[in-house]
């Protein structure tokens, strides 16, 4: 992984306390979603759909901030909605900081130049610029020409700056391998801190339902571009496990649990791609009385097709606590060669991490403070 170690270290040890305290069900990042305005229209995302009396609402700085100390996560990425058109921002950004939460700040990098002197660089604090592939690719995705080279000119402005940069890419159809290693050797190339890797999920709100990958094309996908990754020193922000889970090397049920998200109409059930359970008002009541057991791959039909980070990477932390020796033998081989496995069998169908319902307290209110 890429992340620093000092963040590794800080989430480690946060799992393990929560492990030990008995707790089967704990959040490792909070999704918090302050605003659905945004300042381009994605075929992949369907946000910016909502009415006018919606994407004018925004969530407050005392609002984000006490959705963080509910939640307890020793990590918070804001997404949206397009977070640098909240007016606020900086000063949400530096109170979470304060508090000692790693930071990161989800951006489709337009406005990344004209806002960047708002921000301070920290050791706690990443912008995560989201790029849909190759400049065509991307000013397509986003239905904006140019689009992408403002994003690389904010990314690089960013790193003169001294700002940790890293880059999220969706992958939808129509990319080939090819194309994609083309676009993380370029990605590289910006000397950023990593790229986070997730297939697009057919949620309902999406206004281009046919640009998502099903489940058996984002395996064959990203065993080919990992093929094509063997010694080209790309540097990911995400556990071996979930890369391995995406080369269909592992079979996984999803923990939404591990992701929760706060937006301006609530604690959001049961991820951030679904809200077919409504919201809590509160992330105790989210915890305990969320029906978790109706959510998940061979559960609920909506979500048979996804293997989304928001629900999988947590998983794959859990599993690497449950099977230290498969968590070594999955670093180790990405170590030697750079990518997971990309020959021979892949994993079940079913997955093999179950998601019994935990023991009466053991759930219930917020995991110890982080800060």
């Amino acid at each position: 992984m890429s992340v620093p170690l000092g963040q590794r270290i800080r989430v480690g040890l946060y799992g393990l306390r929560q492990r030990l305290r008995g707790r089967q069900r704990f959040p490792m990042a909070l999704m918090l979603e302050p605003l659905f305005r945004c300042n381009l229209s994605c075929a992949g995302c369907g946000k910016i759909d909502y009415p006018k009396q919606i994407l004018d609402q925004r969530m407050g700085i005392d609002q984000c901030l006490m959705a963080a100390e509910e939640c307890g996560a020793p990590v918070v990425s804001i997404v949206g909605g397009e977070p640098l058109v909240h007016e606020d921002m900086p000063a949400i950004v530096a109170g979470l900081v304060a508090r000692k939460r790693y930071v990161n700040l989800c951006t489709n990098g337009v406005l990344l130049e004209r806002r960047l002197k708002r921000y301070v660089a920290s050791r706690r604090f990443c912008f995560l610029v989201h790029m849909d592939g190759t400049r065509e690719r991307h000013d397509a995705s986003v239905r904006r020409p140019g689009a992408y080279d403002r994003a690389v000119k904010g990314i690089r402005l960013a790193l003169g700056r001294g700002f940790r940069v890293a880059v999220s890419c969706t992958f939808y159809q129509g990319q080939s391998a090819e194309e994609v290693a083309g676009f993380l050797d370029d990605m590289m190339a910006l000397g950023i801190e990593g790229v986070t890797l997730s297939p697009g999920f057919p949620y309902e709100q999406a206004p281009d339902a046919g640009v998502f990958l099903g489940r058996g094309a984002s395996e064959r996908l990203f065993r080919d571009v990992f093929r094509l990754g063997r010694g080209r020193g790309w540097r990911f922000r995400q556990p071996g496990l979930f890369l391995d889970f995406l080369a269909g090397n592992q079979a996984y049920q999803c923990t939404p649990w591990g992701n929760p998200t706060r937006n301006i109409f609530g604690w959001q059930r049961p991820c951030y791609l679904l809200a077919e359970g409504g919201y809590a008002r509160t992330f105790n009541e989210l915890m305990g009385d969320t029906e978790w057991a109706a959510y998940g791959r061979g559960r609920n039909p909506r979500c048979a097709e996804c293997m989304t980070h928001f629900g999988h990477e947590a998983t794959a932390v859990n599993d690497a606590w449950a099977r230290p020796l498969e968590a070594l033998r999955v670093w180790l081989r990405p170590a030697a060669i750079g990518v997971p496995k990309t020959q021979g069998g892949q994993a079940a169908a079913d997955p093999q991490i179950s998601d019994e319902l935990p023991e009466a307290g053991n759930e219930v209110g917020a995991p110890e403070h982080t800060g």
